[in-house]
């Protein structure tokens, strides 16, 4: 993905949370114009952040329960509450919760810390891509794909795969 803003997850059970975070180097391009003089990073770049963990949380939730990829896509951002300044040199550690998952769409209720303080919170709603995922050829691209990822930003990968696949990835 191009615009990738989850560097890591640190912790996900399926069904239930994630953990990750995103280093926020002072090199990145959006600190020299948000603001200049003073640079944080933008509101959205954290929604993104925590909308790519949940995303992984709700991918590897359905897998588990209905053995099928999907891709999900962020549809709204509810009671978003932006709390503090994230800084260059920050770490902003991201918490999702799964709420509520249907057969095309889940909610995860998120929020952001540096520190230990809270910089972000919000609902995340997602629906899943309709676009020709269905066949079996798709979903092996999917599978693939998601499979790539999660191998490089979740160290737990391996483990979860031996134990939620019938053959180690």
């Amino acid at each position: 993905m191009r615009w990738w803003f989850l560097d890591r997850i640190d912790a996900l059970t399926s069904g239930e949370t994630a953990r990750g975070r995103k280093g926020c180097a002072g090199s990145e391009d959006y600190f020299a114009d948000h603001f200049p003089g003073f640079p944080v990073v933008p509101g959205v770049v954290q929604i993104e952040a925590l909308a790519q963990l949940s995303g992984k949380l709700v991918e590897v939730t359905v897998y588990d329960t209905d053995r099928r990829w999907v891709w999900p896509i962020l549809s709204m951002v509810r009671k978003a509450k932006f709390r503090r300044f994230v800084r260059p040199g920050d770490t902003l550690v991201l918490h999702s919760k799964l709420l509520e998952i249907r057969q095309e769409s889940a909610i995860c209720r998120v929020h952001g810390e540096v520190d230990g303080a809270k910089t972000i919170d919000a609902e995340l709603l997602f629906v899943f891509s309709p676009e020709g995922l269905d066949g079996d050829e798709a979903q092996a691209k999917l599978e693939r794909l998601e499979r790539e990822n999660l191998k490089i930003l979740w160290p737990g990968y391996a483990d979860w795969a031996r134990a939620h696949t019938p053959e180690a990835p």
